[in-house]
């Protein structure tokens, strides 16, 4: 891959934090070294690894060589040892391949960076799982202070996409595992957050795994008609529902990711009640609302 689209996609966020890292190790600045001396990324987001995937890699490497050396730094003291910086999936295929030397590109790298950079790597090669990249978000957040307009724009995203994957952190630990193990996707766990209700995730969860639901399903039961332990939910019981109120509800829903609720009263009058669950989701739905950042009205 070039290097001209990879900074493309770079913003004020994290091109103004990274600065020359985002560049490709280029090969004229390579050195052979020695695989063993060289450490895994301590701050390595991704946690999983395809053997398919390696196998193919290492397949390519094995016919092609090394296209793009790895980017190294020296391991935090102790003379000798390196510590990977970017291009695990290499690392890897390469140790497969038993290679006792690899190209690579050693340079000076603080330990916050670290993170950021092969947060981006694995971003911009789409090799993260959902929680994955939902985490390595957050540790963007939580860690360098960036928010989520200048993440999605460093990683071509969206903000609304980058928040809707932080939002995943907020389902109960046992649904998370689900989408941690691939059982549920990231659609299914955004249309969980609508319910607001920790019991009701958990067990549409189960349900939607036990028969196999699609996204759209899981989407109905949680927005309109979503049932937990045999028991319809309140509105479910209620009285025949004016279906153009309906309609507008259910898409206040979708563009919103939460259980809004319309309620009409007499006269024509009505409330309408957006819920949110913390601080950071009460900031995504008044920047959705509004089309403004929070910190643009409170400094």
């Amino acid at each position: 891959m070039s290097p001209t689209p990879k900074k493309a996609r770079l913003g004020k966020g994290l091109g103004a934090l990274l600065g020359e890292y985002m560049e490709e190790p280029r090969a004229r600045e390579a050195q052979l070294i020695d695989v063993k001396s060289i450490g895994p990324n301590p701050r390595q987001p991704r946690k999983t690894f395809s053997s398919e995937e390696l196998s193919e890699l290492a397949g390519s490497i094995k016919e092609n060589g090394l296209l793009q050396p790895l980017l190294l730094r020296p391991a935090p003291e102790s003379s000798g040892k390196y510590e990977l910086v970017a291009g695990e999936r290499r690392l890897r295929a390469i140790q497969s391949l038993g290679w006792k030397d690899v190209p690579a590109v050693i340079r000076e790298v603080d330990d916050d960076t670290l993170l950021v950079l092969a947060l981006v790597e694995n971003l911009q090669r789409e090799a993260l799982s959902p929680m994955e990249e939902a985490l390595g978000y957050q540790a963007l957040v939580d860690h360098h202070g960036l928010s989520h307009t200048q993440i999605g724009r460093s990683v071509g995203k969206s903000r609304s996409t980058v928040a809707n994957m932080v939002r995943l952190l907020l389902l109960p630990a046992s649904v998370l595992k689900h989408v941690e193990a691939g059982a549920l996707t990231s659609g299914h766990a955004r249309a969980l957050l609508a319910l607001n209700d920790d019991a009701e995730m958990v067990e549409l969860a189960r349900q939607a795994i036990k028969e196999g639901w699609s996204v759209r399903e899981m989407e109905k039961r949680a927005g309109v008609d979503s049932v937990t332990k045999g028991k319809k939910s309140k509105r479910s019981r209620s009285k025949r529902r004016d279906p153009v109120v309906q309609a507008l509800e259910e898409n206040l829903r979708a563009v919103l990711s939460t259980k809004v609720n319309v309620q009409l009263r007499r006269g024509g009058s009505g409330v309408i009640e957006v819920p949110f669950r913390g601080p950071e989701d009460f900031e995504r739905v008044f920047h959705l609302i509004t089309g403004r950042e929070a910190s643009e009205i409170v400094s």
